[in-house]
Formats: C-alpha cells, sequence, structure tokens
C-alpha cells in the first residue's frame, strides 16, 4: 500500500490551503499566529480544521514602499514553476530563456557568463496571494548557476528595481571588490547602475547568494537570493583527495577511486551525472503584513507547491493542475541541493516521512557529514546537500517538509511521489 492515501493526502493540501489562503486575503491582514488558531492537527487519514478566525491588522500603511497581497485566483501567475525551477541549472551553455549566458575559454580558464538583473515584481505565494517581491531576473529564488571548481563565474549585473541592490556571493572570493557588499568595490548600485562581478568557482559544493544592501534583512526577505553549485573537479579530487573528506584514516587508492567517481556523479560535465536525479530547493518565507513575523512558508516560494490535487493515483494529473508532488524513479538516486533562505526565524529544517538520508553540510565533502538521519537543520544561508534512495520502498506518497510544525501548516509541507 502506498504509505499515504491519495484522497487523504489531498484532502489535507487542500484544506490547510484554503485556510491559509482565506486568512491571507482578508479584509485586514493576520499574523501566522492568528492563522495557526484556526487551524487543526492534520493526520494521513484525516482533517480537522477549526471555524473561527481573528485579524490583526499591520503596522504599515505605506503599501508602495512596503507592498501588499491581493486575490488573484487559483496559481493563474505561469511564469514561475515550481517543478520547473527543481531542475533549471544554469551552467552557461544551457539554461532558463530568461538568464542570457555563455559559456568560453579565457585565459586558459572556463568562463561562464550570466545576465543577472534586479527588478520590482510581484509573485504567487499563495493561490490567489500576491506578494511584492525585489528578484534576480524575476523569480524566486533566484536563478541557479553551475559552475566546475575552478571555473570563473562572471556575473553581468543591472539594476532596475527602485531600491539599491548588490550581488554577494558565499564562495571563497580572493578579490574584496567582488564581494558585493556595500563597503567594497562599487558598493550598492542605484537604478540604472551596471556591474561585472566575477568569481573563481570555489569551494565545491553547493552555495548561496543574496542582496547584501541595508536593510539586509529587507533585501533577502522580499526575494534577493539564489544558489550556486559548484561541481567538484575530477582530476583535483584525485590529486587532493583530502580536501574533500571529513576522514582521519588513510587515503588508499581504492579510497581515491572512490571518491572521484563520486566526483563524477556530482559533476554536470560527466554522464555519471546522468544517472542522479537533481533537484534544488530553497526554504523560503514571506511577512505579509511586514510585522516581522513569516505568514506563509514554503520550498521554492509557493506554499504547498509540491502538495497533491487531482490525481488518478497512477501519475497523471488534471490538465494545467500547478500543484503536484515531485514525482520520482524509485530506481533512480536522488540528490537534493538545498539551501535556507527564511528571514525573521533563527532556523528551518527538511524531515522526510518513511525515509532516512545522508547528508553533506554545504556540499562540500564527498562524504557524508550526517548519515543515515530523517531530520536537518539550517541556519538561514546554511546549505547542503541531500542524498536519498527509495530503491526499496513500496511507490506512493511519502511526505516530506519542514519538522517545525507551523511552518508545515503555513505551507512548507511536500510529497515525493515515488513510481
Amino acid at each position: 500500500m502506498p504509505s499515504i492515501d491519495y484522497n487523504s493526502a489531498a484532502d489535507v493540501t487542500k484544506r490547510l490551503e484554503e485556510r491559509l489562503v482565506e486568512s491571507l486575503t482578508g479584509e485586514t491582514s493576520v499574523s501566522r499566529r492568528t492563522v495557526l488558531g484556526g487551524l487543526g492537527v492534520a493526520g494521513s487519514a484525516a482533517v480537522g480544521l477549526g471555524s473561527s478566525r481573528a485579524s490583526a491588522a499591520s503596522d504599515h500603511d505605506d503599501e508602495d514602499e512596503h507592498g501588499n497581497f491581493g486575490a488573484v485566483g487559483e496559481y493563474e501567475d505561469l511564469d514561475f514553476d515550481p517543478h520547473e525551477f527543481l531542475t533549471a541549472f544554469n551552467t552557461g551553455d544551457s539554461g532558463q530563456d530568461n538568464v542570457p549566458q555563455q559559456v568560453y575559454e579565457e585565459d586558459g580558464r572556463t568562463v561562464r557568463e550570466f545576465e543577472f538583473t534586479a527588478v520590482d515584481t510581484t509573485i504567487a505565494i499563495a493561490p490567489g496571494v500576491e506578494f511584492q517581491a525585489w528578484a534576480y531576473n524575476g523569480q524566486v529564488p533566484g536563478p541557479t548557476i553551475r559552475a566546475v571548481e575552478g571555473d570563473l563565474i562572471r556575473v553581468n549585473f543591472k539594476n532596475l528595481g527602485r531600491h539599491a541592490h548588490t550581488i554577494h556571493p558565499h564562495l571563497k572570493n580572493l578579490n574584496p571588490r567582488m564581494d558585493g557588499i556595500p563597503q567594497n568595490g562599487p558598493g550598492v548600485l542605484d537604478t540604472g547602475e551596471s556591474f561585472t562581478y566575477e568569481w573563481i568557482a570555489q569551494p565545491a559544493g553547493t552555495h548561496f547568494y543574496h542582496c547584501h544592501s541595508l536593510p539586509l534583512k529587507e533585501h533577502i526577505h522580499r526575494g534577493l537570493y539564489g544558489t550556486i553549485i559548484v561541481d567538484p573537479d575530477t582530476e583535483r579530487v584525485r590529486e587532493n583527495p583530502r580536501e574533500y573528506v571529513n576522514y582521519p584514516g588513510p587515503i588508499t587508492d581504492d579510497f581515491r577511486e572512490q571518491l572521484v567517481e563520486e566526483a563524477k556523479s556530482r559533476n554536470h560535465e560527466y554522464a555519471e551525472n546522468d544517472a542522479v536525479n537533481e533537484m534544488v530547493m530553497v526554504m523560503n518565507s514571506f511577512d505579509t503584513n511586514f510585522d516581522g513575523a513569516n505568514e506563509v512558508y514554503a520550498a521554492n516560494t509557493r506554499a504547498f507547491g509540491y502538495g497533491v490535487g487531482d490525481t488518478d493515483g497512477e501519475g497523471n494529473w488534471t490538465a494545467g493542475e500547478t500543484k503536484r508532488p515531485i514525482q520520482i524513479d524509485k530506481n533512480q538516486r536522488q540528490r537534493v541541493y538545498l539551501s535556507n533562505a527564511t528571514e525573521f526565524d533563527l532556523i528551518n529544517s527538511f524531515h522526510t516521512h518513511s525515509q532516512f538520508f545522508d547528508y553533506y553540510d554545504h556540499g562540500t565533502t564527498l562524504t557524508p557529514t550526517s548519515k543515515n538521519v530523517d531530520t536537518i537543520m539550517q541556519c538561514q544561508a546554511q546549505r547542503g546537500i541531500i542524498e536519498i534512495d527509495y530503491s526499496d520502498h513500496e511507490p506512493g506518497l511519502y511526505m516530506f517538509h519542514a519538522h517545525q510544525s507551523e511552518f508545515a501548516e503555513l505551507g512548507w509541507m511536500s510529497f515525493f511521489e515515488v513510481v
């Protein structure tokens, strides 16, 4: 039998989502605790929901400066698809249409060049709920950049927004002028200004980028963040294996070759990488009434975006359905590049039901930092790689979510559909 009944799972998603949207699209804004006051505990077979709803007004009344939200329909905004985002890796020679890019050789080094803009835009964070965002290339999270260790990442950045912005990379950056902070290099870029950032892709791992303008918490919370994946250089792994392990013992020839093979599975230029289903997930949240507490949580922006909608239980969906689980092949290795962009909360977390996984903190090692666990925590900007194997599981729905329970009930609850 599937781990969770399809009808019950759809009921969980629908009822939690309806309550969340109802609370957010009322005449006044509400706090997350108000929303939770109306939510019952959702089980796998039944859902209990309270019938009362209170509301709390925002302390901010300048809608032009701070943004607001309003009903716009059932995920009618198709400009951003959280399912497409999962596997949208911008490498210079392939990627998203809204990210002009190219790859070429320069002075003996591979250069991966990207065009980035910062814009003011409106994004859908729940069905019928919009959020006034500041975004790289018009999307939240921003585009995922992927390079190989030692490459030069060149980002031609232009600020088209109303506020001053930068791009700060969580990489080993040797040139302070390229750090993307107000005090170094060009500083913050005002409306219409441009700058070309150049960073060496190092170390191998999964990394974070974000705007570093002040107030920092607002620029991150509004949506100016994304992921940089640096694939390991297999020859460098062969020559310097000690740098890729958290292991003090001897490096035998067999172990060295194991590390090289693992590096190939993480490097998009090798066929071994094709055997792995790779996904990018950015845990994020939204303070819709600007009271310093989040009302909506998600993985990749859309509340319950990987929840269960109409299904026949065999992976077939109603045409135009914008909510569905992440369908995965049980016989394929699963890899999640996970990061936490949540503002206002000290930590976020990732928990899998009926499954344990290996976790590589920051993705900078080829051996796991936590082995055989089902929950990990991340502070803001922390990131890592999750490796999951469903080969011995029965087909069906397997939930994953934040294990801060209120986060899950406010949108950060998702499903894998193992087939």
